[in-house]
């Protein structure tokens, strides 16, 4: 995606030794140990898998008739609607173009057996671990290592939803926010391994009236935000009155109590000099996505727990220009069709660049389970679905795919979610992706899903429209503590660069190597124009 890739510093190297040795220990009898010599070396020193930018899923065998690659490729009608996104990547939906690296499949973690390590870690011992927290020592570690890359700084974090009010708004002045959003297809489906939370925090002037915070004016820009990446045109809101802010919200041209906020050229109070740029956020707004075990209780109900598997952050370091996101774009293009090797430049401990205006930044659970910064070819996991698909909206997804307006200002919540539509497209979004993908999941190989709501080899259309978001995608108790466990696997074994995706048995619908022979997907099964936007009405 950018010119150039930047040989690791020693200040770098010397972190990362420094962390190892300095960090924590947690309770490490819960899991069984691994010689030293069976984990993967941790390093910046080099790279193992220099495409390590392409998902695994990629490489799922599609039998020229399952198409998972639709929510991640994407065509779009420009005539019809103006997109920030104009990679048009859609053409590749089951195509397998690789680079002459990318066609051997490196995610060799989806072959693993881990039968034995699930029957090794009993069920009380891995609920006792996916609850212990590992957040709140990240910050001091960091501190103390001279870490100049972002350090967490929301209060009670780990406690999910107690750290928010009703709204979202974080409890300790922060000005994290969080929302509510229907988790993206497959992956990210608890039923496939993780539970996760997603906070935003726009930068001080948005939140501030006249130099004071301003519940109302923050609330407001974080939706003007959302009604410019979704490209909508208003938002029902609880009430405001516009004569406290002094702002015509829904443009009749008086002030009054209203419940709607409409699209804006500028944004409001202390910002109001700062021009909505068309489905790009704010310079300086920043994320945090919490990727997280799969929580439960003894009444198999299933919640986000305290441990977190990952903590990736995000920031908006540039507002760019139409035409030099046009231009990056069509190098992507270029990139692709010639098979290149993707490139990203590091900016130290602030991550990797895209070059699309953002800084990408992870931590992950070292051996004893306490987070550590990812090295770098650990981060270029994360660059691929952040860089290089059609599908993002600003190289991000969740707040496209958050409840509109009002109603999706709090902590993330399924029960109750239903499976709302996409845009341009007909029918519950989890049931297309069920009758498209062949399964539950990208490598068609979660077995819990075809017996819960497939009917004689078919999704069963009436049980799953009468189902909520929650129903639909969370696994059973059983399978939550097995996919905890499957997990713990690679966490002791640090080979996180092999993969990360929660299975125990060796997968069988993915290629480990593509060649000429692989047979793409038939035409009748690409390419969908999906958009991954939500029609909450």
């Amino acid at each position: 995606m950018t010119d150039i890739r930047k040989k690791t510093t020693l200040i770098a190297s010397i972190f990362i030794s420094f962390y190892l040795s300095a960090c924590g220990q947690t309770d490490t009898s819960i899991l069984p140990e691994v010689e030293k010599t069976k984990r993967v070396h941790i390093t910046n020193e080099r790279i193992f898998n220099d495409e390590a930018s392409i998902p695994p899923q990629c490489y799922t065998r599609t039998e020229q008739k399952y198409n998972p690659c639709y929510t991640c490729h994407q065509l779009y009608d420009r005539k019809g609607e103006d997109r920030l996104n104009q990679l048009d990547d859609g053409s590749i939906q089951g195509s397998y173009i690789f680079s002459d690296i990318g066609v051997t499949n490196h995610w060799s973690n989806l072959f693993e057996d881990r039968s034995q390590w699930l029957k090794d870690v009993d069920d009380q011992g891995i609920r006792k671990y996916v609850a212990t927290e590992n957040y709140q020592s990240l910050p001091k570690i960091l501190s103390d290592s001279g870490w100049t890359g972002f350090i967490p700084d929301l209060t009670n974090y780990h406690k999910g939803a107690a750290a928010f009010d009703a709204n979202g708004l974080a409890l300790d002045d922060s000005g994290w926010v969080a929302f509510n959003y229907k988790p993206f297809p497959g992956t990210f489906w608890p039923t496939n391994g993780s539970t996760d939370d997603v906070v935003i925090r726009l930068p001080k002037k948005f939140r501030e009236l006249n130099g004071q915070f301003n519940r109302d004016i923050y609330f407001i820009n974080l939706t003007l935000t959302e009604l410019n990446l979704k490209n909508i045109d208003s938002v029902n809101f609880w009430n405001i009155d516009e004569s406290e802010i002094n702002a015509d919200l829904n443009g009749d041209g008086k002030l009054s109590i209203i419940d709607t906020i409409t699209k804006s050229s500028h944004y409001l109070g202390d910002a109001s000099n700062e021009k909505i740029e068309f489905q790009q956020f704010p310079q300086g707004t920043e994320f945090m996505h919490s990727v997280r075990y799969v929580g439960t209780d003894i009444q198999g109900n299933i919640s986000i727990p305290a441990r977190m598997k990952e903590l990736r952050y995000m920031r908006k370091v540039n507002v760019l220009n139409r035409y030099v996101i046009d231009s990056r774009y069509a190098n992507e293009r270029k990139e692709k069709l010639l098979e290149q090797v993707p490139n990203f430049i590091k900016r130290g401990d602030e991550g990797l660049d895209n070059g699309l205006g953002w800084f990408v930044q992870g931590f992950i659970e070292d051996y004893n389970g306490d987070l550590r910064p990812q090295s770098y070819e650990e981060t270029m996991f994360c660059m691929g679905c952040h860089a290089a698909i059609g599908t993002t909206i600003d190289s991000t997804f969740s707040m496209a795919r958050k409840v509109s307006g009002g109603q999706g200002w709090g902590y993330i919540n399924l029960h109750g979610m239903k499976d709302a539509p996409n845009f341009n497209e007909e029918g519950g979004e989890i049931l297309n992706y069920l009758q498209r993908a062949g399964g539950g999941s990208e490598f068609r190989s979660n077995p819990e899903i075809i017996e819960k709501w497939y009917k004689d080899g078919t999704p069963d259309v009436d049980k799953i429209q009468a189902a909520d978001v929650y129903a639909l995608i969370t696994p059973s108790m059983r399978r939550a503590l097995d996919l905890n466990k499957a997990y713990s696997h690679i966490v002791r074994h640090q080979s996180f660069i092999n993969g990360r995706d929660a299975t125990w048995s060796p997968v069988t619908n993915v290629y480990k190597e593509i060649d000429e022979s692989t047979p793409p997907l038939d035409g009748a099964h690409r390419v969908y124009h999906w958009d991954m936007r939500l029609n909450w009405d």
